[in-house]
């Protein structure tokens, strides 16, 4: 009987999402398998338009505050003070010290919010659902801290050109002071969950790793950077706000664990640690919060013709709770609108950092690893059309019939088992 011999197949492509059940935000994952292993890793974003920057350049500058604190829903203050940041030094306005230790506390509230959130997502996705609501219970909180101190649970509506709206004033110390007392006490549990307990460490240690030098190489920013051994942070590189008065160092994994591996874990550590440190830091902005004026210029109408009569173009930079957000915006004298806004979230930063993260691993660490470096889908999904030089209007029937277009295009290479870009 002859025998045939039948070359086995070294190994098959797949897609995960856009839509998927772990994945929160439309993102997709074009993979290369040997079995459950990942051999090659690649993603396709650009699920999600929004035109927030072309709404942007055809308001006044004040208007375009209130849009950026809606490009995400937990960094609200990070890309709203951005942007105020590059406007204030085009126009040189000079904001007071009070106003910048009260853009520096709610900014460090506004960390330990987004942290938590992340926990509860970190642990989800782990399988670790009494985690999971354990972290989003005690978020409520922090939550319950920002309506008292802005009114809001989300988008604050505290950053304003030239300073803040509101002022925290000694009457609500107290109230500060019982939140980050609860988080004191809360951390103990937390940590005993997410860095103590044996399955979360056998689960994460060395599991989506991250190296320095493919770090150096990606340039990664915020805690995924600082989990692989990169010492950095826009509050100690480049101090802003009340962070040059702040006695603060980047969070790094080796202060828990004495090493660095940049894996999973490790950006775990970070991040908890990070909740730890916005403590001391709000804490030292009540103890040290000076007197001064909350806004520049208190009358919109004549900030507005400052801002008109202002020219130039500046780069703004927080560091938020996933790294460095940076805005650039461009003003031309007698225009109110801003004639050039470009922003750039954390995650466009962090997301090349996840194909080596995958690459080795096995499909089942997918969530685990994506949901790691904490991505913001929606910050990073924007429309820049350039076609000629031409100025061309989109309408909404256009953007309508191009949205289904695209979307049959995906459907057809899943179906095909290859990738859409």
């Amino acid at each position: 009987m002859k025998t045939i011999n039948v070359k086995k197949p070294a190994g098959y492509t797949t897609s995960i999402g856009p839509a998927h059940p772990a994945l929160k935000e439309p993102v997709m994952f074009a993979l290369g398998l040997e079995g459950e292993r990942i051999v090659k890793c690649d993603f396709v974003p650009g699920m999600a338009h929004r035109g927030i920057e072309w709404m942007g350049m055809r308001r006044n500058c004040i208007q375009v505050v209130y849009l950026a604190e809606r490009i995400c829903g937990l960094c609200g203050i990070t890309h709203a003070l951005s942007f105020c940041r590059a406007i204030e030094q085009i126009a040189q306005l000079q904001v007071s010290n009070r106003a910048h230790y009260i853009r520096t506390l709610v900014g460090e509230i506004e960390r330990i919010h987004s942290h938590l959130l992340w926990a509860g997502v970190q642990a989800h996705e782990l399988g670790f659902d009494s985690a999971f609501y354990y972290s989003l219970r005690i978020r409520e909180n922090i939550m319950d801290l920002l309506e008292f101190l802005t009114g809001n649970r989300v988008h604050y509506a505290m950053i304003q050109i030239g300073g803040v709206r509101r002022d925290i004033v000694p009457d609500q110390f107290a109230r500060i002071e019982a939140s980050l007392r609860f988080y004191e006490d809360a951390f103990d549990r937390l940590s005993a969950i997410f860095l103590e307990d044996t399955t979360v460490q056998m689960r994460c240690r060395d599991c989506g790793v991250l190296t320095r030098k493919q770090a150096l190489t990606l340039c990664p920013v915020g805690p995924t950077a600082r989990a692989s051994g990169i010492r950095k942070d826009v509050r100690v590189d480049t101090p802003y706000a009340a962070y040059a008065d702040l006695d603060i160092a980047p969070v790094m994994p080796d202060q828990f664990t004495g090493e660095t591996r940049g894996d999973v874990y490790d950006r775990i550590v970070v991040r908890l640690l990070e909740i730890k440190q916005s403590i001391r830091i709000i804490r030292d902005c009540l103890a040290h919060i000076p007197d001064g004026d909350l806004l520049a210029i208190p009358k919109p109408a004549v900030l507005l013709a400052k801002l008109k009569a202002a020219e130039g173009e500046a780069v703004g930079r927080h560091e938020a709770p996933r790294g460095e957000v940076m805005h650039y915006v461009r003003l031309t004298a007698g225009q109110e609108e801003p004639t050039a806004w470009k922003v750039k979230a954390s995650s466009y930063s962090n997301y090349m950092s996840w194909i080596p993260m995958m690459e080795g691993d096995q499909v089942a660490d997918i969530p685990v690893i994506a949901a790691s470096i904490d991505p913001c889908i929606s910050c990073t999904d924007r429309v820049a059309l350039v076609r000629g030089t031409d100025r061309q209007i989109w309408t909404k029937d256009d953007l309508h019939r191009l949205s289904v277009e695209k979307t049959r295009r995906i459907q057809a290479s899943i179906s095909a088992g290859g990738n859409e870009s």
